[in-house]
């Protein structure tokens, strides 16, 4: 199974965040939510980062906000805001957008 893209980590960090009080939630949250929405292979969590020692997948919830500017992220579209450091919210555009594709 090929490794999680960076679209589908987004596309379950919506979802998280449209289930959580006031649509919003830790990066933390987030990390620990995913694997609850999304199968994630082998290549996946094998390995980590050098710097962190973090799993691959979960260095990719963090490069969402890093990735901002890229076409397709989940924050260059406007489905989610930061609304502090490492606390992230779902936006009116974001739930629409899940209501959508489901």
């Amino acid at each position: 199974m090929a490794r999680i893209t960076e679209r589908r980590v987004g596309i379950a960090v919506l979802n998280i965040l449209a289930g959580q009080p006031n649509g919003e939630a830790t990066v933390e949250t987030l990390k620990a939510e995913l694997p609850k929405h999304i199968t994630l292979s082998v290549d996946d969590q094998v390995g980590s980062t050098t710097r962190t020692n973090e799993e691959l997948w979960e260095q990719q919830v963090r490069n969402l906000k890093s990735h901002e500017p890229t076409s397709g992220n989940i924050f260059h579209e406007g489905y989610v805001i930061a609304v502090a450091r490492g606390v992230w919210r779902i936006t009116p555009t974001g739930r629409s957008h899940i209501t959508k594709a489901a």
